[in-house]
């Protein structure tokens, strides 16, 4: 059996929750061998045909973006600062209009299957696909880390199951999903683990708000009683002492959402841009209710888990770590039933996330690179789906490798890290390609390149690897998101490497753009549905 990981304790083994957990896999198993019959093509495998409707997408958008991180995360960081907690749910939320305003309707349009298609539309396709791949590949990277490590620790602690075991489940189940049912399967998946997540967030602070007569008032006085920092919770905290830290994280978190593949590749999967604006409402709608919720929940567990001694150790410290204050409080409020579906779908929540991210990964790796840059468009369908779910199977190996190897590291760094890769590399070529005449294969290359490696470089030189990590006295970036740096940069060299000096290429580039433009507009040339 593993040792727990350094921090977290073992549980009981918590019948409950492994009980809804597996009617949660058996429901969602039985979606994927529905889905695998309607899975054939590569337009099925990657984007359901382009047949779900805007109001499944956006729920299932919101699914693959409400991520365990953020129900116990940010609930934890509201429990422990207070209006810090606000300010950082603020920054996910924030992107969401720019998506919607900005890139949402071009970019489905555009594309057909990954972001890779959209960026090279009228750029050098060889240099680009590689560049898009290799960027979204190493955003996948992280949050897979992110995700299989906190999936580990959160299942020894909740579920008393050992570290590895948990793993090799989520690892197991995700290369399952994604091989047998493609898009179809996790769209459902993400769709189910959201309204499971919504449900149950939405009735933890219903019965918060039942206690306090449903005065938010009435819960913040009592949580400004009982805090240690009083009154210091209702005002910004560690954001406003270093401001460019918060501005740098902020910018990370606002235009690293239009970055992210897994998110962009959703776009994809509706029939028309129409459809793909109505996502964009659904999924801000409800990601911006989730975010109302865990700001109640993080101030009911520091009214309701604080105060009581079976939560906290002697010295005023919640057991198992901060990021237990929303599942604590389950328990306070519904007992073992509560705290198992809670549990469940905080379990169901992650195995949502990396089936998107698997996906979006193995998409870049078959459509991008092997059918596209190695196969030269010479590819079958049937030979590219089939290097997908190989692709697939290899990143879930990748995922468990991973998720043991970091094991006894603080990953909390890897989300910030992949916003951050995302807004210094994924977005300055997204937005300019659509929207500036004059970026040219140069400056994208050289803007991406340099946003990737700025980005990269500067968060291993922060004090959260560099200190914390590699165990260096002092960092030699001297703070945690390198987002307000890399990006300007990226953008910067994308205008310098497309107006110092111009190309035999420059002027056919130029002139693509009106015909990018109207199909950008228009959707005339775009792919159509299939119905599901």
């Amino acid at each position: 059996m593993n040792a727990p990981a350094p921090g977290v304790e073992q549980a009981p083994t918590n019948w409950t929750a492994i009980a809804l957990f597996a009617a949660f896999v058996l429901l969602t198993l039985l979606i994927t061998i529905w889905a695998s019959r309607r899975t054939r093509s590569a337009s099925e495998f990657y984007t359901a045909g382009g047949g779900i409707g805007g109001a499944q997408n956006g729920i299932a958008i919101a699914g693959d973006f409400m991520s365990a991180a953020s129900f116990l995360g940010i609930s934890a960081l509201v429990y422990s600062s207070g209006f810090d907690g606000l300010l950082y749910s603020i920054g996910f939320l924030v992107g969401w209009p720019i998506l919607m305003f900005l890139i949402a309707e071009r970019l489905r349009n555009l594309g057909r299957f990954t972001l890779s298609d959209v960026v090279s539309y009228r750029l050098a396709e060889t240099p680009m696909r590689c560049l898009a791949a290799i960027s979204s590949l190493v955003v996948i990277a992280f949050y897979l880390i992110a995700q299989m490590v906190g999936a580990g620790q959160l299942i020894q602690l909740l579920f008393g199951l050992p570290y590895i075991y948990a793993v090799i489940i989520v690892g197991g189940l995700m290369i399952l999903y994604v091989t047998l049912g493609g898009m179809l399967a996790t769209t459902w998946v993400q769709i189910i683990k959201a309204l499971l997540l919504l449900a149950g967030a939405s009735w933890m602070a219903f019965l918060v708000l039942a206690q306090f007569g449903f005065s938010l008032p009435a819960l913040f006085a009592r949580a400004v009683q009982v805090h240690p920092k009083h009154l210091g919770i209702l005002a910004p905290a560690a954001l406003a002492r270093d401001p460019v830290s918060a501005i740098s994280l902020g910018i990370a978190l606002m235009f690293g959402t239009a970055g992210l593949p897994h998110i962009l590749m959703r776009f994809f999967t509706v029939r028309d841009a129409t459809a793909a604006r109505k996502s964009v409402l659904w999924a801000t709608s409800l990601i911006g209710y989730f975010y109302i919720l865990t700001f109640i929940i993080g101030f009911g567990a520091v009214v309701l888990v604080s105060t009581d001694p079976a939560y906290v150790t002697a010295a005023g410290k919640l057991r198992g770590g901060n990021n237990m204050a929303a599942v604590f409080l389950a328990q306070a409020l519904g007992g073992n039933l509560l705290l198992g579906f809670i549990s469940a779908v905080a379990f169901a929540t992650i195995l949502a996330v990396v089936s998107g991210l698997t996906l979006a990964g193995a998409a870049a790796v078959s459509h991008d690179l092997y059918a596209r840059v190695i196969a030269r468009g010479r590819a079958t369908e049937a030979g590219e789906v089939r290097v997908s779910k190989w692709a697939t199977v290899a990143l879930g190996g990748v995922a468990i490798l991973l998720g043991v190897l970091f094991e006894k590291q603080n990953v909390a760094y890897m989300v910030g890290l992949a916003f951050a890769v995302a807004a210094s590399a994924n977005f300055p070529l997204v937005l300019l390609s659509m929207y500036w005449r004059g970026l040219t294969t140069r400056g994208a290359l050289l803007g991406g390149w340099v946003g990737l490696i700025t980005a990269v470089t500067l968060t291993v030189l922060s004090p959260g690897i560099w200190v914390k990590v590699l165990g260096f006295p002092h960092a030699i970036f001297p703070y945690d998101s390198p987002a307000l740096f890399s990006m300007p940069l990226a953008f910067l060299c994308c205008w310098l490497g497309s107006t110092i000096g111009r190309t035999r290429e420059t002027p056919a580039e130029a002139s693509a753009f009106d015909e990018q433009l109207v199909r950008s507009h228009t959707g005339i040339g775009a792919t159509g549905a299939r119905s599901h």
